[in-house]
């Protein structure tokens, strides 16, 4: 479901000084973001409206005659390569921060730009894990383990930005076919699944379900930071790993005032928020956070985002006619 949220912690400011923007983060992350935004930037007034990363890209192509907002924030770069093929977004190349940036962790043609990278993980809850005498999920192939099946949420990939990397994750790792099959498999073992990636994260932590998968930053944030009986682990075949993103939405109504934020969120004073939330930030100079999760403690799949972008939705309509929901 969509959240609107307008900040309008100021006053005298005229209608053509109001920035729109869509985000795929979650409502007390982005608000955080775009409070400090605003604190720095008082003259610009935003509105924002937060959807899961597969709903947002179908906003912006319903809007694409006449779009709504100027500036999508966060979610995994493999959408933002579908949005660019298909004509949805602005180049900027022009940020200096762009231009510093890595050439991995941005579009060659300046149409999006790396702001932080996750990993996927497991979520379990504690108590569970006590009370039965077992360990976490090491593997893929646990979570189809008796003490584990039909205790288990994920997202929908064809809604979530993290639950299709779960799933291109498990396409890279075991091959196309197999990993349709590991997924009619793994549906048999699912209470249910989540329209927004995190989720499973808190549902895992009120023990709701036992274990979920997320990325690593929610389940630290959303789970063992806050005092949930979560125990964070990782698959040792391998896992996948998104480049969240940001990006200029082509024909916006406010580009140039969408400049300022992208150009703001680049800098390490804006990157060093991501502490809270225990995302690990692009920017070099930005501080991090203590216990955070970084790419030399996991063992990484050979995840190629333009491959998984390419092939999103035919892979999340064949996932849909194998797994039936």
């Amino acid at each position: 479901m969509a959240t609107l949220v307008m900040l309008t912690v100021i006053t005298g400011v005229s209608s053509t000084n109001v920035l729109h923007i869509y985000t795929a983060l979650d409502v007390d992350e982005a608000k955080i973001y775009i409070e400090a935004f605003q604190q720095k930037y008082p003259h610009i007034k935003v509105e924002w409206v937060r959807l899961s990363a597969g709903e947002l890209l179908a906003r912006l192509r319903a809007e694409a005659a006449n779009p709504q907002a100027s500036l999508w924030l966060g979610g995994p770069s493999d959408t933002f390569i579908v949005a660019k093929e298909e004509g949805l977004l602005a180049p900027y190349k022009e940020s200096l921060g762009w231009q510093y940036l890595p050439a991995k962790f941005k579009d060659p043609d300046g149409y999006w730009v790396g702001i932080y990278t996750g990993f996927i993980a497991f979520a379990s809850n504690k108590d569970y894990l006590a009370q039965k005498g077992i360990e976490p999920p090491t593997s893929w192939f646990d979570l189809f383990r008796p003490e584990f099946c039909g205790k288990i949420s994920v997202a929908f990939p064809y809604t979530s930005g993290t639950g299709y990397t779960r799933f291109a994750t498990l396409v890279f790792l075991l091959g196309e076919d197999k990993a349709l099959e590991y997924e009619k498999k793994l549906s048999e073992c699912i209470h249910h699944y989540t329209k927004a990636g995190s989720a499973p994260v808190t549902e895992v932590g009120l023990g709701e379900v036992a274990v979920g998968v997320a990325f690593a930053h929610d389940v630290i944030a959303k789970g063992v930071a806050k005092g949930y009986p979560v125990v964070l682990s990782f698959p040792k075949e391998g896992t996948g790993y998104e480049i969240g993103a940001m990006a200029l939405i082509k024909g916006g109504p406010e580009l140039d005032l969408a400049k300022v934020f992208y150009d703001w969120m680049l800098s390490a004073e804006a990157q060093s928020l991501f502490k809270k939330w225990y995302r690990v930030p692009l920017n070099p100079e930005a501080e991090l956070a203590e216990g955070l999760v970084t790419a030399e403690m996991v063992n990484l799949v050979e995840y190629d985002a333009l491959w998984a972008a390419q092939n999103r939705d035919r892979l999340c309509e064949l996932w849909q006619r194998v797994t039936g929901y």
